[in-house]
């Protein structure tokens, strides 16, 4: 249920504060003509205000940029001191520690090896040249004996690999061959069923027309009719056949009836050629009256446009004529009396 009294009390209220505020506004003495002096410097306050505010937000920005900046300069400092101590301890550990004497790949024959051999290498070196290996013949002849091994561990097991692969190329070859004498024999098997199924079927047509001859010309003879289910002809074992029609007597008449039959099919080719071709022309017949139509339909709209348009001139230049001339200097109080009816 809507309060009807409350919003009848309400719409009195906005009708006097209306009445209200007309008076204020279009009272000539009470009005003041200018600009709002007081508004403009609230307008002034807040967009100060607002600019203080960006631009503190600003300087807050900057100084957290700067932060990052100097934390960042920090951070690669430190990382720049942590890099060159490693590179120093990398340093003194292998000046300590990796001299060139003492690394495997060190030359017997070096130049300066008589000046870091100590005494007592020196006594427990067997006689001969400085670097001369003694073994150096029954090593490379144990090399050779290892280097052959495995040449003949390679070549024998890339033999016995080609000989896998060339026994499963046979085998795979003498499956297909297998496979290929077994279709003929199915297919042989298949021709051979065929053939007697159709020699069976045409003994047993036979048969029945010359026993279905036989009844015919026994009946004949006793006056008696012939049953017409005597007539069917099929193949032992099946459905007989729903054609009640006699079966051709010679070769002749099946010629005949084929060459009907494709009589026929020709027909109803020519037919059907003559229905579409039908079709054909009725489909463009419909659409060029359906284009006349819609031309002529485009020329009644563009008549009834020009039509009205016409129309519209000459009432216009009525409406011109019979309309008072307004000259400037002349116009009433009245005429502003129509506007400026709201405060609003």
């Amino acid at each position: 249920m809507l309060n009807v009294d409350g919003f009848g009390t309400a719409l009195q209220r906005r009708r006097c504060r209306e009445t209200e505020r007309q008076e204020r506004v279009f009272n000539d003495k009470m009005r003041t003509i200018g600009v709002d002096t007081e508004a403009l410097n609230v307008q002034i306050k807040e967009k100060e205000k607002q600019q203080e505010a960006a631009k503190e937000e600003q300087n807050a920005y900057h100084a957290y940029m700067l932060h990052n900046s100097k934390v960042a300069c920090l951070l690669q400092s430190r990382e720049v001191k942590e890099k060159r101590v490693m590179e120093k301890a990398i340093a003194d550990y292998r000046h300590q520690y990796q001299r060139p004497q003492w690394q495997q790949e060190y030359e017997l024959t070096g130049p300066d090896n008589w000046k870091q051999t100590d005494l007592c290498d020196a006594q427990m070196m067997p006689p001969g040249l400085p670097g001369e290996d003694p073994d150096s013949k029954s090593r490379r002849q144990r090399q050779r004996e290892q280097l052959r091994e495995w040449l003949i561990q390679q070549q024998s097991e890339l033999a016995a690999e080609r000989h896998q692969q060339k026994i499963e190329e046979q085998l795979y070859d003498q499956s297909r061959v297998d496979m290929d004498n077994k279709t003929l024999q199915l297919q042989s098997t298949e021709m051979e069923r065929r053939k007697a199924a159709t020699l069976a079927t045409k003994e047993y047509n036979l048969a029945k027309i010359e026993e279905k001859r036989h009844q015919e010309e026994e009946h004949n003879d006793k006056g008696v009719d012939v049953d017409p289910t005597l007539g069917m002809v099929g193949v032992p074992g099946l459905c007989p056949s729903s054609d009640k029609r006699a079966p051709p007597e010679s070769l002749q008449h099946i010629i005949q009836f084929q060459k009907y039959q494709m009589e026929e099919k020709k027909r109803l080719e020519l037919e059907r050629k003559r229905e579409e071709e039908q079709h054909d022309r009725v489909r463009l017949d419909s659409a060029r009256t359906s284009l006349l139509i819609e031309r002529q339909q485009a020329r009644l709209s563009k008549q009834l446009r020009q039509h009205l348009d016409n129309t519209n001139v000459k009432l216009a230049q009525i409406h011109k004529q019979q309309k008072p001339d307004i000259e400037r200097g002349c116009i009433e109080d009245s005429f502003f009396s129509k506007f400026n009816t709201c405060s609003r």
